[in-house]
């Protein structure tokens, strides 16, 4: 297949979009609601999804990484849909480059004291599998809640686009 990394964000970008769906059903209070001792809230989990996302694209892209809103500054789903959005963009940007030498290659990832050197293929796929891992805390979250999410599953992403979704 040779749009991997593309169909693999694509995948990811609509099942946040579901996620972020069934976040707007909750008011301001239980969205940053811890509904369990614990527990982190909905809102905590969807800003850590938004800014490891972007701080990670931000890496593959040569940008600083180095600082990020503060969760209360993405206080809302529609803010963490706006950080998603930046992130969505540098991934775009990063398509003509994702040839097979440039995924493999070693790249350098600084946040204060902490490098990591990893070719930018073990990156993108850690996006993608490190927000579904949330994703699926915060269904949990959000059935807690009363609200049911929406499936984001792999195979729905697919069988949507199948049928023509967008």
């Amino acid at each position: 297949m040779t749009d991997d990394f593309a169909s693999l964000y694509d995948f990811n970008r609509w099942a946040n979009d579901k996620m972020l769906s069934a976040c707007r059903q909750l008011s301001p209070e239980q969205y940053a609601a811890e509904p369990a001792p614990g527990w982190s809230s909905v809102r905590a989990t969807v800003y850590h999804i938004a800014i490891v996302t972007d701080g990670w694209l931000r890496g593959l892209a040569d940008e600083s990484a180095e600082t990020f809103p503060a969760e209360e500054e993405i206080a809302t789903p529609d803010a963490a849909a706006a950080l998603l959005e930046e992130a969505y963009q540098r991934f775009a940007a990063l398509q003509p480059k994702l040839t097979p030498e440039y995924l493999a290659a070693p790249h350098e990832f600084r946040r204060g004291e902490r490098v990591a050197v990893l070719p930018p293929w073990v990156v993108l796929r850690h996006i993608v599998n490190h927000t579904s891992y949330h994703r699926g805390q915060v269904a949990s979250k959000l059935a807690r809640l009363g609200v049911r999410q929406a499936e984001t599953d792999m195979v729905y992403w697919a069988m949507e686009r199948a049928a023509g979704g967008a």
